[in-house]
This record gives structure tokens, sequence and C-alpha cells, in this order.
């Protein structure tokens, strides 16, 4: 089932059937700005969203130490969170050093289990910044292994610069949600909102609501492979 059959087979507020939404990102600000507007969408159908962040900024504020900036970005992620009405988890690696090993793939698989997903959106793999491969592939791991699976989609960010050779086969109309997700993007405010958004993220909402013939849409990729339970994606 498309992502935009799922939810547009839910009533407003009074969800057929309650989901439970999980979003991998990088870093504080990544989420938000590549699904936010899909991510409020859940939260508004009457759906719960849950935002891991793989870690939590610590080198994104020129001429702050790590303790100051993941402090600062810390409170940005939670605040920019609350907007989306999402729950936000830390993970605990550090930004610009992510690491693929054995111990995260468990802790990743820890934190997702928690949240028992029937759907988990992260990062598009082939990205120009490290920490967001080490965010996809972990995450993709844990789809792999997972004995409960999960839909998993990947989001874009960026695209161009950092999200490569994207080609989205699903798409959801956030028309609704677009100014919700903006403000949310808008609560980094060490991270420059307005830069943000000129480096694509205005541009990628409007094409993609160009392809969906509508005014604002966001693109996914969506993974391929054997479900065992949960939701179909056929």
């Amino acid at each position: 089932m498309p992502l935009s059959s799922i939810l547009n087979a839910q009533t407003k507020g009074v969800p057929k059937e309650k989901l439970k939404v999980v979003c991998v990102g990088g870093h504080p600000d990544d989420p938000e700005s590549g699904c936010g507007g899909t991510l409020a969408k859940f939260v508004n159908m009457g759906h719960t969203v849950t935002i891991i962040y793989l870690t939590t900024g610590e080198a994104g504020i020129p001429g702050k130490t790590h303790d100051e900036a993941a402090a600062i970005r810390k409170q940005e992620a939670i605040n920019g969170s609350k907007v989306l009405g999402a729950k936000s988890v830390f993970a605990g690696q550090i930004d610009g050093d992510t690491v693929m090993d054995n111990k995260w793939l468990s802790t990743l698989q820890q934190l997702i289990a928690a949240e028992n997903p029937d759907i988990v959106f992260t990062h598009w793999p082939l990205d120009s910044h490290k920490d967001h491969q080490i965010a996809s592939l972990l995450t993709i791991q844990t789809w792999i292994r997972a004995q409960q699976k999960f839909i998993l989609y990947f989001f874009e960010v960026c695209t161009g610069e950092q999200t490569q050779i994207f080609h989205p086969t699903d798409y959801v109309d956030i028309s609704g949600t677009q100014e919700q997700k903006r403000q949310s993007v808008y609560c980094h405010v060490s991270q420059d909102p307005p830069g943000i958004y000129s480096c694509g993220h205005a541009s990628m909402e409007d094409f993609r609501g160009r392809e969906l013939g509508v005014k604002a849409g966001e693109g996914f990729v969506r993974m391929s492979g054997k479900m065992q339970g949960g939701l179909s994606i056929v």
C-alpha cells in the first residue's frame, strides 16, 4: 500500500488503525526538514510519532564546544519535535564522528524495538554526509534483522548537495502541514533556518508538490523486501 494510501485510509483524529511511526535522523533538524510535513500529518490524524536523533549536533555550532552545542541543539530538537507533536529520543552518537558497528546497531535496534513501530523513516543512504549514511545503514540493518517487520521509507535532505540520485516511489501531500513543518524547522535557531530552506528544501517541497499535483509535497523511497507481519506494502 503506498504511503499516501495509508494516510488517506485514516480519519482525521480518529484513525481506523492507530499507527506507531518512528523517524531516525542524523542530527537535530534532519527529520524536521526532510519529512516534517508527513510526520505532522500522522500526528494530526491521531497516530504517534517518535523522532530518534542519532547525534545531538555537537559539531554544528561554530565557536561552541561540543557540550555547549549539544545542549543548545538538544533543546532545539525537543522544541521542533513538540511543534510536530512528536516525542524526541537521542541515541548518543557524536556529530561528525558517527560509527557503524555491532554495538551501535544493537543500540538502535533496542531504541526502535521499544517503540514497536509500524512505519519508520530515515535518510536515503546515498548522501554526501557520513552521519546521514550511518543513520540510514543502522536503520536498514535494524529493518533486516527485525522479528516484527515495519515498513521502511527513506526521505531526502538538501537534494543535489547532500541526498544523491533520489527518485521517489511515494509522495505525501503536505499542503496542510507545510507551515507546521516550517515552524518546527525554525525552532533550530542555531542552524540558520532560512539557510536550511535556501539549501533546497523550499524548492523540494514545491517540486514534489508539482509531481503530485498539489501545493507542497514530500517524496520518499520505499524499501522493498519480505515483510513478516505488520502492514502490507503490496
